[in-house]
């Protein structure tokens, strides 16, 4: 009974090692087809983000230009409402009685004078910015329609190459959807895991040539051994990736021919 207990739970190993291996190879293709793909997603993703920040930018300066306007259209009323005191002061002036209001209501208009310029300056000033504001927007328009056009190229491109893969992609998804409820979750979990930190997204190897087949790294003999018996997950103490006899997932390891040995001369005898 124990033996055959035994059998049950190295047959399992052996079964989520080979499951493991298959979905190993699934997503090794996936991620095969996104590479056919290319940069194209993360540049039409770029474009996006670019066009966006365009846009921001035009209406901001569309934004700004309202502003400008508002406040020139204050400063012009300003210098209306100065242009009537200065004309009321003169009435005064020619009422005054003494040289002590005279001098009060010259300054007065002095004063309203000097606060005319300035209105004026702001207002050349403001002009000048909204100029240089629908400038930059006639800019950044160009810019913006360029990005578009550029965008809706690489989208088709994109389209075109994601339409060609996409029933191939969705049938190995598929199949790697259904290959995963077969493995238990601590160890589906794991392998992720160690797929996600691998820089080929290998998580899982076979052993080739007394080595690792993630990081090359030499295996010891009892090590292989281990490996070799199916009883238990056992990972690459470097890598850390899961590694699998190639004979029990169907691969066949390269035999390596021992080196010859050299032919001994034979003495001549006289």
């Amino acid at each position: 009974m124990a033996t055959e207990k035994k059998n049950d739970k190295e047959r399992s190993v052996e079964e989520r090692l080979q499951s493991l291996f298959q979905l190993q190879t699934y997503l090794s293709e996936i991620d095969r087809i996104k590479i056919l793909r290319g940069e194209l997603p993360n540049e039409v993703k770029d474009l996006e983000d670019e066009i966006i920040r365009y846009q921001t930018r035009i209406q901001k300066h569309k934004d700004e230009i309202e502003e400008l306007k508002a406040f020139v259209v204050r400063k012009k009323d300003e210098i209306i409402e100065r242009k009537d005191k200065i004309a009321r002061y003169d009435d005064q002036i020619n009422n005054v009685r003494n040289n002590r209001e005279f001098a009060f209501l010259e300054k007065e208009k002095e004063f309203e004078g000097l606060e005319i310029e300035l209105a004026e300056k702001n207002i050349r000033e403001a002009l000048e910015k909204q100029q240089q504001k629908t400038a930059d927007i006639a800019r950044a328009e160009e810019e913006l329609a360029d990005n578009e056009h550029i965008l809706v190229e690489k989208r088709k491109e994109l389209e075109d190459i994601v339409n060609e893969t996409r029933l191939e992609e969705e049938n190995i998804r598929a199949k790697a959807k259904e290959l995963e409820t077969k493995i238990d979750d601590y160890t589906l979990a794991a392998f992720k895991r160690i797929r996600k930190n691998a820089r080929n997204g290998l998580g899982i190897v076979t052993v080739q040539r007394s080595a690792c087949g993630g990081c090359f790294n030499r295996i010891p003999p009892q090590r292989q051994l281990e490996i070799k018996m199916h009883k238990k997950v056992i990972v690459c103490e470097y890598c850390g990736r899961i590694m699998v006899d190639g004979a029990l997932v169907g691969i066949e390891q390269p035999v390596v021919e021992a080196p010859a040995k050299p032919k001994r001369k034979l003495k001549s005898s006289l």
